[in-house]
């Protein structure tokens, strides 16, 4: 069997249907197909998924022109599995059209093989855990919330990506490609190589807007309105987070009537610490938002690093394991209980209950509840807050919004 479409689309194609679906049938017991797109335009950028008779099979994006799915394998980014008799689609994304149009050609075949991934690298030493005080029965834990891998547009396999995470000293990674499940199949074993939690995610792309959907809680299908990713993220008992809503072309410019419960404030994108945007936005869109922070790693030397920035999760003490981890992560996300820091071993702003610690702050400011207050040493407690920064304007911290009412003080000794 071989399918071919071949077309060309134009802005006005884009405007009126950013995905374009191209039809090919797959017979009963079909071995596996193969996909490949073919592009002639300057400056194009034409994405690459997939749906199945079934459902929702997998996405690349711009990040490949080829894929091949078998019972057995697939392409990462796609999920193997029997192939459903019926009508397929190759589906595409309309990403960058050139004001001429573009030419395309997918060619669909039967069969095909999928390289295998390499054999995942030697569990690394970490450095210490960074000692950090809590609540009694909680500690904090170092958590990146953003992360991509070669089932995306990344360059490491799942395992290289958990070794990298234990050698930055995370205890906790989401691992977030884009418009995909498939890197979930593998997190589990890669976290416990590691000694990381590797929490299920996945990056909702469009040219709108990006978002984080947490939890094992299927595929969300980005083609529809934003509101719909709240609903179905919260229904299926997962946690959605405005990705980067400041980042140049993927800036946040979704409606939404209802808002997630957690945003992306602090982004590696964030690279002029005394530049405020991202905590003017913050401010604006309610700093009763949970604040998060991630790397949105790819590659080495794209000048981003793991952990940087790195989100405070408060977890329950009691969570060691990996697996324990990442459910305890997920329930301190949703209860509010983070910070985020520059990276690990920053100066840090802690929510603790009703009480606000700042620590490795000395001659700084924080700021929040239309005051400002000075932090004079190096372990302090005040009275509210979510923004620490230089007296240049630099931000070094954030805070998760808490009732503070304790009074300015040195550190209590159950927090030492």
């Amino acid at each position: 069997m071989e399918t071919v479409h071949t077309g060309r689309w134009t802005r006005a194609d884009r405007a009126a249907d950013p995905w374009p679906r191209l039809p090919f049938d797959v017979p009963a017991g079909s071995p596996g197909v193969t996909v490949e797109l073919a592009v002639a335009g300057r400056d194009a950028v034409v994405d690459l998924g997939c749906e199945g008779a079934a459902g929702w099979r997998g996405w690349s994006g711009g990040a490949r022109t080829r894929y091949t799915i078998t019972p057995d394998a697939a392409t990462p980014g796609y999920l193997p599995g029997e192939l459903e008799p019926g009508r397929w689609h190759v589906v595409l994304g309309l990403h960058r059209v050139p004001a001429d149009g573009v030419d395309v050609t997918v060619t669909v075949r039967d069969g095909g093989t999928v390289e295998p991934d390499p054999p995942p690298p030697p569990v690394p030493a970490r450095p210490p855990r960074r000692a950090l005080p809590a609540l009694p029965g909680q500690r904090w834990v170092a958590a990146d919330l953003h992360a991509h891998t070669l089932h995306s547009d990344g360059e490491l396999t799942v395992a290289e990506l958990a070794a990298a995470a234990a050698t930055a000293g995370l205890d906790a990674l989401a691992v977030t490609d884009h418009n995909t499940t498939s890197q979930h199949a593998h997190l589990a074993e890669a976290g416990r190589r590691y000694g990381v939690a590797l929490i299920p995610g996945q990056e909702i792309t469009t040219d709108l807007g990006h978002a984080n959907a947490f939890g094992d809680i299927g595929w969300v299908d980005f083609r529809l309105p934003a509101d719909t990713w709240v609903e179905t993220v919260a229904g299926r008992g997962g946690l959605l987070s405005v990705n980067h809503p400041l980042a140049a072309d993927c800036a946040w410019r979704h409606p939404l009537t209802t808002r997630p419960p957690l945003a992306e404030v602090w982004h590696s994108s964030w690279l002029a610490p005394a530049w405020g945007g991202p905590v003017a936005w913050w401010q604006a869109w309610g700093t009763a938002t949970t604040p998060v922070g991630g790397s949105d790693w790819h590659r080495a030397g794209d000048g981003t690093s793991l952990g940087s920035p790195t989100t405070w999760v408060a977890v329950d003490a009691a969570a060691e394991t990996p697996d324990e981890l990442v459910d305890a992560v997920l329930d301190g996300l949703r209860a509010g209980r983070t910070a985020v820091s520059r990276d690990r071993d920053a100066p840090v702003l802690l929510p603790l209950g009703d009480e606000l610690v700042a620590l490795g702050a000395p001659g700084t400011l924080v700021l929040g509840d239309g005051v400002r207050r000075a932090v004079t040493s190096d372990r302090e407690v005040l009275p509210g807050g979510q923004v620490l920064c230089g007296h240049d304007g630099s931000v070094l911290a954030l805070a998760a919004m808490t009732e503070v009412t304790t009074m300015h003080g040195v550190l209590p000794p159950r927090y030492a």
